[in-house]
C-alpha cells in the first residue's frame, strides 16, 4: 500500500536515526516526509523499528496509508512528483 510518512522529532540524533530507517523503505520527498510502497509485513516491521527509536512523549510520526484510488488524487507543485510504484515504468 502507498504510505506517506511524516515526522517531527526535536532531538537531532533520534531524527537522523529515524530518517536513516525511512530511507531504507521509501523515498524522501521533503525534509521530514517520505513516500513508500509497503506490504503489510514491511509496514509492521517498519513500525516496530521506529517504536524502538522514538520517545513517544516527545516525538511524532504519522503514517498516511492511501488506497490506489486515492493515489490518483495526489497533486504536487514543484520539482518532485509522486513516488512511482516499484517496477512501474513511466515513459
Amino acid at each position: 500500500m502507498f504510505t506517506v510518512i511524516s515526522y517531527d522529532i526535536p532531538d537531532d540524533r533520534r531524527r537522523l536515526k529515524v530518517a536513516k530507517v525511512l530511507e531504507g523503505h521509501g523515498d524522501r520527498v521533503q525534509r521530514s516526509v517520505f513516500e513508500a510502497h509497503l506490504t503489510q509485513a514491511q509496514y509492521d516491521k517498519l513500525q516496530q523499528r521506529l517504536r524502538r527509536l522514538l520517545k513517544e512523549d516527545e516525538d511524532n510520526v504519522r503514517f498516511y496509508r492511501l488506497c490506489a484510488d486515492c493515489q490518483l488524487l495526489i497533486e504536487t507543485i514543484g520539482q518532485v512528483g509522486v513516488t512511482p510504484e516499484p517496477g512501474l515504468l513511466i515513459i
